[in-house]
């Protein structure tokens, strides 16, 4: 450590003592003194002392995000390196439950005051989501939240996620060499676990960009219906199934899920989807596609799952996720996706976690990102841009270490009125009953 007397040395020094574990990263300050590994690969920079008081207003995740995503603070270098403390979360949590951690927080907070961090609290970013009132998920409000969150710009999401326009996780089978080859091989998966045939109707809720329905159209032969609540998705979805030729099979609607009134269907994927509805309406959400299921079709719920249970009294505390990046979504556990299927009247037949793919999915996605950084500042500027870094990044690693994050392919089926599901007993004879329209048997 240098320069431990200027302001860099002491704001280092008030984060170690909060989170209870000296940090590899190397910090800078407005003063231009310097403190922490000389060889560290994460550099951070406040470039003012409105960095500190954003922090000081909202001792949180929200502060530092604010700081962050507004300029304030500045990361240099290996963005994994910063986030990737080692046990950082349990550390945190464990020190705050000492009795010393009020005094704690008080300590930081004299310094950061000493520092000069005073005064009203700064106006946060422009990108935050803030003063949000009303009942969660109506259908207003959820429109709200499709807007924030997709309608940024679709060349923006073309950046990262390439020419599938694939906004999920990935299949990393072994012959997938590439991120596009990674995301065919999911839409196939799904593809072949909902059986899809010849003739057949499918539904995709939340269809984002239209890939899914796209390759049911062309590799299993199906007539498809897309749904989404963003407008530019919308706009993009349409114009790619008429360039693919396919608008006698391919339909895209700007519908909620509320509105569907059109059964039945052969087959349901959801895909990203169900995290958005929310747990107050999850079992509603599975009885609406129980419902515009035939008896025997087949539904694939692909959501991201906490491996947490539900705390009795949820948390109201504003986080970066809620207010940047997904206003009102609901990271559930993986029982209770299930448990809401079950109460819909489907029965569940199979379960498969792609935590791991999800990993690279998202390192796929920040790798390209970062290469095209200045054009993203230039689409959707700065703000998003670091908003966008931020949560890709820190999703990564939620996604590389068990009990932290996980993401499920839940298979169920409507039982006709004998019982009978109309499935192979085992996943491989859901694979080798297919008829050959998609790509080798993952």
């Amino acid at each position: 450590m240098s320069d431990v007397g200027g302001a860099a040395g002491k704001i280092l020094a008030t984060f170690e003592d909060v989170v209870g574990i000296a940090l590899p990263v190397r910090v800078r300050a407005w003063d231009g003194s310097q403190a922490g590994p000389t060889d560290s690969p994460a550099r951070v920079t406040f470039r003012n002392r409105r960095a500190l008081r954003r922090v000081l207003w909202s001792p949180n995740e929200l502060g530092v995000a604010r700081a962050y995503v507004s300029g304030d603070l500045e990361v240099d270098g290996d963005i994994y390196a910063l986030l990737d403390v080692p046990d950082l979360v349990e550390r945190i949590g464990a020190h705050r439950s000492r009795e010393t951690g009020l005094r704690t927080l008080a300590r930081a907070g004299g310094t950061f005051v000493r520092l000069g961090a005073v005064g009203p609290p700064p106006k946060p970013p422009t990108v935050e989501m803030r003063g949000r009132r009303g009942l969660r998920h109506t259908r207003a409000r959820d429109a709200a939240s499709v807007t924030h969150h997709y309608d940024v710009g679709n060349e923006f999401y073309r950046l990262f996620l390439g020419p599938t326009m694939v906004y999920s996780c990935a299949y990393w089978s072994p012959g997938a060499a590439t991120l596009e080859d990674a995301q065919a091989a999911k839409n196939e998966v799904v593809c072949r676990k909902l059986g899809l045939r010849p003739g057949m109707r499918l539904l995709d809720v939340g269809c984002g960009w239209g890939s899914m329905v796209l390759h049911a159209a062309r590799h299993h032969g199906v007539d498809a219906v897309g749904i989404t609540l963003s407008g530019e998705q919308l706009e993009l979805a349409r114009r790619r199934v008429a360039d693919a030729g396919l608008s006698d099979r391919v339909e895209i609607r700007q519908q909620d899920y509320r509105e569907l009134d059109d059964a039945p269907y052969d087959a349901i994927s959801s895909i990203g989807m169900s995290e958005h509805v929310g747990v107050s309406r999850l079992v509603d959400y599975a009885g609406i596609l129980h419902d515009h299921l035939r008896p025997g079709g087949r539904l694939l719920n692909h959501a991201i799952a906490s491996v947490k249970p539900l705390p009795d009294t949820p948390s109201r505390a504003p986080s970066f996720i809620d207010r940047y990046v997904f206003p009102d979504g609901e990271i559930l556990p993986v029982s209770a996706v299930v448990d809401a299927l079950e109460r819909g009247g489907l029965e569940i037949r199979d379960t498969e976690s792609l935590r791991e793919h999800y990993a690279l999915t998202l390192r796929a996605w920040v790798a390209s990102l970062r290469e095209s950084y200045d054009r993203a500042v230039d689409l959707v500027g700065a703000e998003r841009a670091r908003t966008w870094l931020l949560y890709l990044a820190a999703s990564a690693l939620g996604f590389e270490y068990p009990y932290r994050l996980s993401v499920h392919q839940v298979l169920a089926v409507r039982p006709d009125a004998s019982g009978a599901s109309g499935m192979a007993r085992t996943r491989d004879g859901w694979y080798r009953d297919d008829p050959g329209h998609g790509r080798d048997r993952p």
